[in-house]
């Protein structure tokens, strides 16, 4: 299916990089607005994990680099949940923790002993928790590699916020204690190199960059 220049449909949501469309009741249009995604590999990734039984969206074929046609999922985001009260923020970051590893237990697609599918934005906001179960979205940053670098990106994105001053940070602080309170494979390398990418990452305010020193000093601090 080619939609590429065109909206389908009504806009149901917009975010950093990408906007998405509504279609029909089944399926949406996930449109790239940043010009940094290859949605065709972001496709093959998701069809790959969910072929493994992870709970990520149905897609439709693509040779498109922006337009992605996705299952339609019914239901809240996480954070969505937790503000309404359905959930707390233990269980926001223990679901976090089983999704981490749930996935890392999906095999690479490339050889190479503890490679893994990294998703590396896997935080409340990419989870919509539907009828079937919470199913994990926004895949563009997907590649293969090393866990630790995967529960590092969760780690420090939650410690983001709980270092700042928005609403929601005592909150994030305790999602990200659930998070870490089991062993994890969250690793010094891991974390240095999230970090890195975060501060690197150009969607980054410069207050969000501000905060990295100290999103670190807390994860350190919870793993210590």
């Amino acid at each position: 299916m080619t939609t590429t220049g065109r909206a389908p449909g009504r806009l149901l949501g917009s975010g950093r990089t990408a906007d998405v469309y509504e279609i029909d009741e089944a399926w949406v249009l996930r449109r790239d607005h940043a010009g940094w995604d290859d949605a065709a590999a972001m496709g093959a990734v998701m069809a790959h994990v969910r072929a493994h039984g992870y709970p990520a969206p149905a897609v439709r074929p693509s040779d498109s680099r922006t337009d992605l046609v996705m299952e339609r999922l019914d239901g809240p985001t996480m954070v969505q949940a937790f503000v309404a009260g359905a959930l707390d923020a233990e269980e926001v970051g223990a679901t976090l923790a089983r999704l981490l590893r749930a996935l890392h237990a999906v095999p690479a697609r490339t050889s190479g002993a503890g490679v893994g599918v990294l998703h590396l934005d896997l935080h409340p906001e990419n989870v919509i928790l539907t009828a079937d179960g919470p199913r994990v979205i926004d895949w563009a940053t997907a590649e293969e590699g090393d866990p630790g670098l995967d529960w590092g990106m969760s780690a420090v994105i939650l410690a983001q916020v709980a270092v700042s001053a928005e609403p929601l940070a005592a909150p994030a602080r305790a999602m990200l204690t659930a998070l870490l309170a089991d062993p994890s494979d969250l690793t010094e390398e891991g974390l240095t190199e999230a970090l890195r990418r975060r501060a690197a990452n150009p969607t980054m305010s410069a207050e969000e960059v501000g905060l990295l020193g100290a999103a670190g000093e807390l994860v350190r601090s919870l793993v210590a």
